[in-house]
């Protein structure tokens, strides 16, 4: 029989219409339609869909017009360029439109879960009967063009396949930004030919913090890893084909002692013996920052020729350079520093930073891409074309909005994953403030107040996974989902204002999500709290209580 109600659809799209009484049956006959445009859409379909319910959706006649038992994908400039329209009647089966391939992609996530939670594993359940989807149509598009998980692979490296798993992850729930954090401190994790020893030294530590900073435990097992460049060519084709942007970062000037690691010289000498450095053990604010001279600046162009040959304009039109968290005692210290900025008739050293930034900025705009940073990048005078990532609060995302600049809000305080989500002594490891799935589901990323010029500058929004304590996969599982899914929400659909969501309608809905997680394997924090092996007694973590201020 089929379903007499709606499917538990997240993100929750823009309109539903129809009696969903009556459907259509997805069998062995079922064919597959193919429009120009949307190729990316039928190789997913017949790669990931139809092995999970043993169909071939084989190769339906497009010259025969409306047919039965067909899944028909047609790109539709009528319709905004993400937005699409799904279309299921009985006795013709399922007309998919998007307004660009993308569009049609993400209506083809609606439609995998409308097949069910079978749908989202790799093989069919022994005795699994006919798929039927009730007569509906479904109106949907995005809220914000920027729908963002920033991913931090230096403190613990994640390997590519569980990188590509997690690119599968956010398509499912219609997120199109993935954020690649790959060097800092404690790692450099991508593979520069011209400069092997960034990853022959770089992203090899000796031992690794257990816990917050403030443990007395180690991991004493030496640790590491890093992509190759084939690897980064693959995970950035990989997100090309779910319509998924790679915004890769290269941190500067602070958050850089690996790199100093690897080649000494980055470093100020003159303060510190930089070749006795190595890539960082612990967790916290580094005060090993590169040195501002000629060299460093030549040396991070060439890391960035190779960064954006293997990150092609039309996939990663974004680069980001960090900015953030970058202590300015050694350029007090240093003679070469204040040398420089007397040089440039500088006023200090934030404006040493600035001045820095600025020529990346010109550098990549002249090459067609666009700089983007943390929000200390506005110290000292924001470079032009730049655009902000809005992580200690809203206040930066508001100043450079309303200085006409593109902003990403992605507060601390709201949507920082590696925060608990719990109060409780369970919760393993625990950072941060409590954010609840009720919390994030609340988050609002354009604050009160703006006026609608510079609301029209919050491009988007981006959750942030931190990974200092999140040692493996299923840490890291655990921290995001679910409160990914509601993010997800938050940024893809048109909710009312916070204190006015149904959480409840949410919370419904996210019973039969909680089945398509199980499906994908996902290790989700359960609605009642950690389980037994998700649990790490002892271990210190650095929870903040209260709520946390709106900055």
């Amino acid at each position: 029989m089929p379903p007499e109600t709606p499917a538990q659809l997240i993100p929750a799209p823009s309109a539903i219409d129809g009696t969903h009484r009556g459907g259509f049956t997805l069998d062995a006959r079922t064919t597959l339609s193919a429009g120009p445009g949307t190729e990316t859409t039928e190789r997913w379909l017949r790669s990931t869909l139809a092995p999970a319910l043993g169909l071939a959706l084989a190769p339906g006649d497009e010259g025969a017009g409306a047919v039965r038992n067909t899944i028909r994908l047609v790109v539709d400039e009528t319709l905004e360029p993400e937005g699409y329209r799904l279309r299921v009647r009985a006795e013709e089966g399922v007309e998919l439109r998007g307004g660009s391939g993308a569009g049609v992609f993400w209506g083809a996530q609606t439609l995998r879960q409308l097949l069910g939670p079978e749908a989202f594993r790799r093989a069919p359940l022994a005795g699994h009967k006919p798929t039927v989807i009730a007569e509906q149509t479904i109106e949907d598009r995005p809220r914000f063009s920027w729908r963002g998980l920033m991913l931090d692979v230096a403190r613990h490296f994640t390997h590519k396949s569980d990188v590509l798993r997690y690119l599968d992850l956010l398509a499912a729930h219609k997120l199109n930004v993935f954020h690649f954090h790959l060097t800092d401190d404690q790692g450099w994790r991508i593979e520069i030919k011209r400069y092997p020893k960034l990853t022959e030294i770089g992203a090899w530590r000796s031992r690794t913090k257990w816990g917050h900073r403030f443990s007395d435990l180690w991991d004493e097992k030496p640790y590491g890893g890093y992509y190759t460049q084939d690897d980064i060519r693959e995970i950035v084709a990989y997100a090309a084909a779910r319509h998924i942007t790679v915004v890769p970062e290269i941190d500067i000037p602070g958050h850089s002692q690996a790199a100093i690691a690897a080649y000494p010289e980055l470093g100020n000498s003159d303060v510190v013996d930089t070749a006795a450095l190595a890539p960082w053990e612990t967790w916290g604010v580094n005060p090993n920052v590169l040195a501002p001279t000629e060299h460093t600046i030549e040396f991070y162009e060439g890391v960035l020729e190779e960064v954006l040959e293997l990150f092609p304009a039309d996939t990663s039109p974004f680069i980001h350079m960090g900015g953030d968290e970058c202590p300015k005692d050694q350029w007090r210290q240093s003679p070469t520093a204040q040398a420089r900025i007397e040089e440039l008739g500088l006023a200090d050293e934030d404006e040493l930073q600035s001045w820095m930034i600025r020529h990346f900025d010109g550098w990549l705009t002249s090459r067609g891409r666009r700089l983007i940073g943390w929000d200390e990048i506005l110290e000292g005078g924001l470079a032009p074309g730049a655009t902000v990532s809005s992580w200690r609060g809203y206040a930066g995302g508001i100043t450079a909005a309303e200085a006409g600049h593109d902003v990403v809000m992605c507060p601390e305080q709201q949507v920082y994953l590696d925060h608990r989500q719990g109060g409780g002594t369970d919760e393993p490891m625990p950072i941060g403030y409590v954010r609840t799935l009720e919390d994030v589901y609340r988050f609002e990323p354009v604050p009160p107040g703006l006026s609608q010029e510079a609301a029209a500058h919050v491009i988007g929004t981006q959750a942030n996974v931190w990974t200092e304590v999140m040692q493996d996969r299923s840490r890291i599982d655990y921290q995001v989902f679910p409160r990914l899914v509601a993010f997800a929400e938050v940024a893809w659909s048109a909710l009312p204002a916070p204190e006015a969501r149904d959480f409840e309608d949410f919370e419904r809905r996210m019973v039969e999500h909680y089945r398509r997680l199980d499906a994908l394997g996902v290790d989700y924090r359960p609605p009642g709290g950690p389980l037994p092996w998700q649990k790490r007694p002892g271990v210190q973590g650095f929870p903040r209580e209260g709520a946390p201020p709106t900055v």
